[in-house]
């Protein structure tokens, strides 16, 4: 086809389908295994564009962006399966990568000795797929609510290995909550700094610098402001005087005007009628970059501080504008970057319905992207933010502490949304008794071999971390299975201990969404009966990015 580089379609039928995924799965998990467990192994990345040295990792999430495409065309396919699972699990939890790499990696390799030794492959991933199901239930009935400044500092530190870095996270956290605004910026200090600001506030500054009195604080301050809310494009300065006349005759003593454009001779009327002493007006344009974060914007602004919105879409003005039509707060602020408003007067039931609708809708979007701006819409309306200030010796010390503590915080959000478990594998582990018990009660040879594999697969976590610490796996297991449900394997100390004491935990959401993201995609890659290569042209390799960009749910209590 002229002009189409993709031609010359190819065909490859099974066993070769088979065995070209399974070797493809293998390569790539074998790059990420090695970092599983707080004991991990470095890998070394060659880099492209220079000479420097390779790039050194021990992050499952990274080394699977690296890499970009296997030389063998049908082992690719199978690396490019496991890629896009462990980039799309990353982008949900923060975390798991490694644990998801060996789960699949085993039970893929399992289940293929199965299916071609004969099992019917529809019966045995019916029975796959529940008993995956059986062990989501029960991890989410293991459950513990992470709470309390100390049990946030211990996660922390687990994660970052930092203790002031931990310290100042547990503390935020504490005060913030999973939905609260954190943050995260280069300090001018060789410490570590946190500051905590009331309120809200958005990413658009006042329209002219002639409008902040406190030069010095560069800020400017509005008490018991009225807040005109709208995303109009003000060119006409005739459009702004119904606004100002009210606000006058309504003795507002300060008026805050937000829209999307403001003409020069716009903002000379405004500083023209501005006056401290009986009515001080500020204008900011709308928050957002776009219609849709226009509308957002628009939507928490005004149900929390109770005015009505002018939508320029819909053909609004100001010419009959009225009191009631503004909305109020106890203060607001604007400086040349940033407006914010504490205490906003809008109804507080109508602002706890909307936060509620929010976060239903924030707990079941399949988006990322959507989860993330849910998620900070949240933090807004319920207020306050905090700022942590990352200090350090060197420019390349303060982008590492900072490149942690964002890491750190997205899996403290995620630890504080879902609760915790005990980590190491430890809760896999605690999950084998109820599986056992429902496979002393199956007869199926599909279901019995369905369920045995699942079984050992639960131990493949701690026995990497076993192997990747040093030590014989089949002897510490024996000894885990000894010391009983809740016990674990602390390669730290080189002892089995009681993990949740010993501060060893895992996000729920974390070991939930890696489990069953394995499962799901082991059976998907299962189903693959022939492989497609269309040839192409000699060309710059292009970097694969993973094709479902959705949050791993399963189908059951995780929430």
């Amino acid at each position: 086809m002229t002009g189409n580089r993709l031609t010359d379609k190819r065909l490859v039928f099974q066993p070769a389908a088979y065995m070209g995924i399974q070797k493809g799965i293998n390569k790539i998990v074998d790059a990420v295994k090695p970092t599983l467990g707080p004991l991990p192994k470095i890998v070394a990345i060659e880099r492209i564009l220079d000479e420097r040295m390779p790039e050194l990792l021990d992050d499952g999430g990274t080394i699977a962006k690296r890499i970009i495409q296997l030389k063998d065309p049908n082992e690719d396919v199978g690396a490019m399966i496991v890629r896009d699972f462990l980039l799309n699990l990353q982008d949900q939890v923060g975390d798991g990568t490694a644990i998801g790499a060996v789960l699949l990696q085993y039970l893929y390799n399992e289940s293929l000795k199965y299916i071609v030794s004969g099992g019917n492959v529809a019966r045995f991933k019916h029975y796959l797929k529940e008993g995956a199901e059986i062990v989501i239930d029960n991890l989410f009935n293991m459950i513990t609510p992470l709470e309390g400044q100390e049990k946030l500092t211990q996660v922390a530190k687990t994660l970052c290995g930092n203790e002031e870095l931990a310290r100042m996270l547990g503390e935020i956290f504490d005060i913030i909550g999973e939905y609260g605004r954190l943050e995260i910026r280069a300090g001018y200090k060789r410490s570590l700094d946190r500051e905590y600001i009331e309120g809200m506030y958005w990413e658009r500054g006042v329209v002219s610098r002639e409008m902040i009195s406190n030069k010095r604080a560069s800020k400017v301050v509005l008490n018991n402001p009225a807040i005109l809310i709208s995303d109009m494009e003000i060119h006409n300065p005739r459009m702004l005087i119904p606004v100002i006349e009210i606000a006058a005759k309504s003795k507002f003593r300060s008026l805050l005007i937000i829209g999307e454009e403001f003409s020069d001779s716009a903002i000379g009327l405004i500083l023209s009628n501005n006056n401290p002493k009986k009515l001080k007006i500020v204008a900011v344009k709308t928050p957002g970059w776009n219609p849709e974060e226009h509308a957002e914007a628009i939507e928490d602004l005004s149900i929390l501080t109770g005015g009505k919105p002018f939508i320029k879409a819909a053909g609004n003005s100001f010419d009959n504008i009225s009191a009631k039509d503004f909305g109020f707060a106890r203060q607001a602020w604007a400086d040349k970057y940033n407006f914010g408003i504490i205490g906003g007067k809008g109804d507080p039931k109508t602002i706890r319905k909307h936060i509620n609708k929010l976060r239903r809708t924030h707990e079941e979007t399949a988006d990322p992207v959507v989860y993330e701006k849910l998620r900070v819409r949240i933090g807004k309306l319920m207020g306050g933010t905090a700022v942590l200030w990352i200090g350090g010796d060197t420019e390349l010390e303060i982008n590492s502490i900072q490149e942690i503590a964002k890491k750190t915080s997205i899996i403290m959000r995620e630890a504080l949304r879902s609760g915790i478990l005990p980590g190491g594998g430890t809760a896999y582990l605690d999950c084998k008794s109820v599986l056992e018990r429902k496979l002393e009660d199956s007869s199926e040879t599909d279901q019995i071999a369905a369920y045995k594999i699942l079984l050992r697969g639960l131990e493949e976590p701690t026995r990497t971390i076993i192997r990747n610490a040093g030590y014989d796996d089949s002897e510490i297991i024996a000894q885990i299975k000894k010391a009983g449900k809740g016990y674990g394997f602390d390669a730290l100390s080189g002892k089995i201990v009681k993990m949740m004491e010993a501060g060893i935990w895992d996000t729920a959401s974390t070991l939930q969404s890696a489990f069953y993201g394995a499962v799901t995609t082991a059976i998907m890659a299962l189903t693959i009966d022939v492989i497609v290569h269309r040839k192409q042209e000699s060309g710059p390799v292009i970097p694969r990015t993973p094709g479902l960009k959705k949050r791993i749910k399963p189908k059951s209590k995780l929430g």
